[in-house]
């Protein structure tokens, strides 16, 4: 019946009532202990903050230049497309729904090492001047994708 229903023992308790004098069990300073920087209302220290100290993340030795205009290339030599049959297209789905190529990265390339023996037409970002002309010796097309 609805008006028996009571919620499971344990899951209701009365919230817990700081600094409402010292029989509370959290009377008097209110579980922060005595002055210092945590007992105050806005005790907070940042994370990685050491009092003043030069921080760990600042004493490290920094190397090296990060180029943030650094561009990536799914890399796949023409030997690989030897897998895939007669006068298909290949782009990068198709490389990455094959497994040859892991994910987009910022494009594909194409290398020219190994030997090519289908007639395909490949999608992609840039050619090696060796792969270009080994897709088209085997009757192939290339497709530049800007």
């Amino acid at each position: 019946m609805l008006n028996n229903l009571k919620p499971a023992s344990g899951s209701k308790f009365e919230k817990r009532r700081r600094c409402r004098g010292l029989g509370s069990g959290l009377g008097k300073n209110g579980g922060t202990g005595n002055k210092g920087q945590k007992s105050r209302g806005t005790g907070l220290i940042r994370l990685g903050f050491e009092g003043g100290q030069l921080p760990f993340n600042r004493r490290l030795p920094k190397r090296g230049f990060h180029n943030k205009g650094h561009i990536v290339y799914a890399i796949v030599n023409i030997d690989s497309l030897n897998t895939f049959k007669d006068e298909s297209v290949i782009d990068i789905t198709t490389l990455i729904e094959k497994g040859l190529v892991k994910k987009e990265y910022d494009g594909l390339k194409i290398l020219g090492e190994g030997t090519l023996s289908k007639k395909l037409t490949v999608k992609a970002n840039k050619f090696s001047a060796s792969a270009k002309s080994a897709i088209e010796k085997a009757g192939g097309k290339v497709e530049v994708i800007e």
